[in-house]
């Protein structure tokens, strides 16, 4: 799986290779090939993983995994990466909550999501559909991003500082070997004035 360089994202955030943070936490974070284009910039890495077999990869780079209920009991981070992941949980508003109150002051949320959008649950729920659907709009990819950023982000007490439109590419399966899809990554600010 591939979102976006180092530089890219220190292009998003509008710094350069001197910017660093003490902690940054990947939820969801696979087979870490993302984290790790991230990591140097980080004095401590944290993962929430629910593959018991990424987790086994997670743990054999190194990386300090945390369980997925309780990720965000007392800490606070610098840098929160939800990449590819609120279209697949089953409570996307109850983890951006959570996400928006694990930030430390200043931190940032770097998000992803495949436009067009299409939830699809693999762990929690039986017939594969979330028990919190995102009030997502538009039959365009233009049109879904403004949806996403006036009907969930901002009810969700964020700030857009930046987004882009990147080629996605991720594992396929026996019919592709790989897919490429349209992600919208976005670098997020909690919005202080909302609650």
């Amino acid at each position: 799986m591939f979102v976006v360089s180092l530089t890219q994202f220190l292009k998003l955030i509008k710094s350069d290779h001197s910017w660093h943070r003490e902690y940054v936490i990947d939820l969801g974070a696979g087979d870490g090939k993302v984290t790790a284009h991230l990591e140097p910039l980080f004095d401590k890495v944290f993962v929430t993983e629910v593959s018991g077999t990424m987790r086994t990869l997670l743990s054999k780079k190194g990386y300090n995994i945390l369980e997925v209920e309780d990720w965000d009991n007392g800490r606070k981070y610098d840098l929160i990466m939800c990449l590819n992941l609120i279209d697949r949980c089953n409570t996307p508003m109850q983890l951006l909550k959570r996400i928006r109150q694990a930030l430390q002051p200043g931190g940032l949320v770097f998000l992803a999501l495949v436009l067009p959008f299409s939830a699809y649950v693999e762990i929690g729920s039986k017939t594969h559909k979330p028990e919190e659907l995102l009030p997502i709009i538009g039959s365009s990819f233009e049109e879904q991003v403004d949806s996403l950023v006036s009907e969930v982000l901002k009810p969700s007490g964020f700030i857009v500082e930046s987004w882009s439109r990147v080629p996605y590419l991720c594992e396929g399966d026996l019919s592709q070997s790989y897919y490429w899809l349209d992600d919208a990554v976005f670098i997020l600010k909690a919005d202080e004035h909302s609650s």
